[in-house]
């Protein structure tokens, strides 16, 4: 999961680009996905995505952090190259002592990886000292005080602490990993194109087998299939140098051919421990950052309430699941239902998206097998192949505050010569719940008295229209 789905997600709960009912039929439509909240959230963003403004923040966002994390990373490939160049500078006056080299390439890397086992135990915390000693951390804020528009637009973004510590956490691994590398291409560089008398001094009491078993156990990883990259305790007896006096031991100097070999062990050392085990933090702190990331969208505000939205469903005002019939006293019109059956065997809505009708469905809490839209945007053909698939009992919304078309009187006419039962419900809007005012209803019920069919019939409130005696069928 990238950085960039929490700021398209950050966005657009604040662009707040659909209504409740839309988010409701997202979650009918993708059924598949119910009690996946993850998954809700990135098909939600895919989806809205396209209603940002471009370019979109998440790109300039994630294109600010390449860039910062580039130029990081040339400097501490830079800064590794010469420090390796450094500590292998040779004059050929005395040799050059192998455990400063070590001391950069198997002990700091080894202390820095344990400092950032620490850190990752505490990046719930907004005041994360180990992470705050990070130079990818320093480094960021001094270029982020460099002018630029991108820079400004983004620092209107708010990251959780727990992603914003991961995110330093996990770019920290990959500047001092091409530092590693700096040192470890400086180090085959110049044992290429010099000729290198290595050896070993300390002021510590040290035997030269107590050295040569500290070099064992850090040579653990490949003492078995590179015996010959293990410093040997005759090797480390001729290389012990003594900075007493000005001249090298004569000993020394009888053996300087052997005194190279100590190229190898250095540089499997480098390759271990700077770099296999750094890659190892760096692949651990990428799973950490995916992990903040997951868990850093429910805490975006609006991402609970979004959640709820295309989980829960809406309720609606609903008498009773057993259909009754009212039959008009005056004669206008005689088939009036008040309240619907518990499903049907299709719902159509004539201009109302098929999205829009899995949410009234659910609403009046009516299952159907079939639901499809028809008329509005639906050419002719699409309708005749509706009809032809109808059959049984047929609920049909319509919106309410638009009078009945001649094309809508013709596509019931000939729905009724395929079903058994059409029953016209006419919809308010969703700010009123889907109640139709009984003006409304007025109208489509003045119109289907003009129909004569007796198989249309009207569905009215769940009580009885003004002005009119009701009576049951």
């Amino acid at each position: 999961m990238h950085i960039k789905t929490y700021v398209n997600l950050y966005e657009l709960l604040a662009l707040d680009p659909a209504t409740r009912e839309e988010n409701r039929a997202f979650g009918l439509t993708h059924v598949m996905l119910k009690n996946k909240p993850i998954e809700q959230l990135l098909a939600w963003v895919e989806k809205h995505q396209s209603r940002l403004k471009k370019p979109l923040l998440s790109d300039t966002f994630s294109s600010y952090l390449y860039r910062v994390t580039f130029v990081l990373v040339l400097i501490a490939f830079a800064l590794g190259l010469l420090s390796g160049v450094a500590l292998l500078s040779y004059s050929g006056d005395e040799p050059v002592n192998v455990i400063y080299f070590m001391a950069v390439t198997v002990f700091l890397p080894i202390f820095t990886m344990l400092l950032t086992f620490f850190a990752m135990f505490r990046t719930r915390s907004a005041e994360n000292v180990l992470i705050h000693l990070s130079p990818a951390f320093w480094m960021e804020k001094i270029m982020g005080v460099l002018p630029g528009r991108a820079e400004e637009q983004i620092k209107g973004v708010k990251i959780n602490p727990l992603l914003a510590n991961w995110i330093i956490i996990k770019r920290s691994q990959i500047i001092v990993l091409f530092f590693s590398l700096g040192l470890l291409l400086a180090l085959l560089g110049v044992i290429v194109t010099k000729d290198i008398a290595f050896a070993w001094s300390t002021t510590l009491h040290i035997s030269p087998e107590e050295f040569q078993r500290f070099l064992h156990t850090i040579a653990f990883p490949w003492r078995e299939f590179a015996a010959s990259a293990v410093p040997s305790l005759e090797l480390i007896e001729q290389s012990q140098y003594f900075r007493l006096g000005t001249t090298l031991d004569e000993e020394m100097i009888a053996h300087a051919s052997d005194l190279g070999e100590w190229w190898k062990f250095l540089a499997l050392s480098t390759l271990w421990y700077a770099i296999f085990l750094r890659f190892c933090i760096f692949i651990l702190a990428s799973f950490g950052l995916r992990s903040a990331i997951k868990k850093s969208l429910f805490t975006l505000h609006g991402t609970a309430q979004l959640l709820r939205e295309i989980n829960e469903p809406i309720i609606s005002t609903h008498a009773d699941r057993n259909e009754k019939v009212v039959l008009s006293g005056d004669g206008k019109y005689g088939r009036i239902v008040n309240t619907l059956d518990a499903s049907y065997d299709g719902i159509q809505g004539w201009a109302i998206p098929h999205d829009a009708l899995l949410v009234l469905a659910e609403s009046r809490k009516i299952i159907a097998p079939v639901q499809c839209e028809v008329g509005g945007r639906n050419t002719l053909e699409e309708d005749t192949e509706i009809i032809f698939k109808s059959h049984g009992e047929i609920l049909l919304f319509v919106k309410a505050w638009e009078p009945p078309t001649m094309d809508f009187v013709d596509y019931l006419s000939e729905l009724t010569r395929r079903v058994d039962k059409v029953i016209v419900a006419p919809v308010g809007t969703a700010e009123n719940h889907y109640e139709a005012s009984p003006k409304a209803l007025d109208v489509w019920e003045n119109k289907l008295s003009m129909l004569s069919d007796r198989k249309v019939w009207l569905k009215r409130s769940g009580t009885e229209a003004p002005g009119k005696e009701a009576h049951n069928a």
